[in-house]
């Protein structure tokens, strides 16, 4: 059973006449898979809104859609461009004892305890969240990293470093175990590279334009020669 729990009614309207709840604070959404046709529901804005922020694409929703438990996962939640409002929602049904997919985010910890953070080196995050398989009972809330042993900007933490709770296992097994979840640099290293590279355009532009200028001078020194 889940933590997150979601009231649904089922839901008559469709296409351009749902603006109209959303107007009156519902959002539109919609239960797929399992052995029935699509369900379209809605709910209060307030609720849904604290479900998607409590359980992500990660953690199972224990739904209650008119009186009908069902767990599911949340697959997609379309938001307004502008206002970035919750537009609607698209449901997973699952249950309890099958492999399901999840987007899982990855945690990195210790960095503050480490050779390289003492080094006043810094770590740079590049890979957010991964994409595990598991029963919904078995899904992580986080994949927690251990970043206390880095040192040097040699160092990074790679798919291969990820540690798995038991029944997790990554979704794409052809993952590169070398691909980078994090990377430590120098940033004053960075910096004055970053200003030597500045100073380099500086130099070259200031000779093309004495190339540009001694060109044009060019023909007319030749002409008063003659």
């Amino acid at each position: 059973m889940s933590e997150d729990k979601l009231s649904l009614a089922k839901r008559e309207l469709t296409g351009k006449k749902v603006k109209a709840l959303r107007e009156q604070g519902i959002i539109p959404s919609v239960v797929f898979g399992g052995k029935g046709d699509p369900i379209m529901t809605q709910s209060a804005y307030n609720e849904t809104e604290k479900v998607l922020l409590s359980a992500g694409y990660h953690s199972p929703v224990d739904l209650d859609i008119a009186g009908k438990k069902q767990m599911a996962l949340v697959k997609t939640v379309h938001l307004d461009p502008v206002k970035r409002t919750i537009m609607n929602v698209e449901f997973q049904a699952i249950s309890a004892d099958e492999i399901v997919e999840a987007t899982t985010p990855i945690e990195i910890i210790n960095f503050e305890t480490s050779d390289a953070n003492k080094a006043h080196l810094t770590l740079l995050q590049v890979m957010e969240e991964i994409e595990v398989k598991a029963k919904p009972a078995d899904l992580p809330e986080a994949i927690i990293v251990d970043a206390s042993a880095l040192k040097t900007v040699e160092d990074s933490i790679k798919i291969a470093d990820l540690k798995l709770p038991k029944g997790v296992e990554l979704a794409d097994k052809e993952l590169d175990p070398e691909l980078a979840i994090a990377n430590v640099y120098d940033p004053a290293q960075e910096a004055a590279e970053r200003e030597a590279e500045a100073e380099a355009d500086k130099a070259a532009e200031e000779a093309r334009a004495a190339e540009a200028e001694a060109a044009a001078a060019a023909p007319a020194t030749e002409e008063k020669a003659e």
